[in-house]
């Protein structure tokens, strides 16, 4: 039998309802993969940062990021450990990156 990973889609669910709203905001996401999550909440922020160590992630990410999304988010090829922001975050979010 084939992994189901978060079928009910409670893991976005879960964000939102910790996040509030993120209408305006600058977004840091940690261990961002392919993007699957920036997606489902980058056209309410302000601007998104979003790292991830896998370099291969990130240029899936890249190439599937929407046109209309291009100016407000930007992926990066780093740890947390290493990543030195250039700018202030007004909320962090991360997913099944511990």
């Amino acid at each position: 039998m084939p992994i189901r990973l978060d079928p009910e889609r409670n893991e976005p669910a879960a964000l939102f309802d910790y996040a509030e709203s993120l209408a305006g905001k600058r977004v840091l996401e940690i261990g961002c993969g392919d993007g699957r999550l920036t997606w489902l909440y980058a056209d309410q922020a302000a601007r998104v940062v979003a790292i991830d160590p896998d370099a291969d992630d990130i240029a899936v990410a890249i190439q599937a990021c929407p046109p209309h999304l291009r100016e407000r988010v930007e992926f990066q090829v780093a740890a947390l450990q290493e990543f030195e922001p250039s700018e202030k975050f007004d909320l962090a979010l991360l997913s099944w990156s511990l």
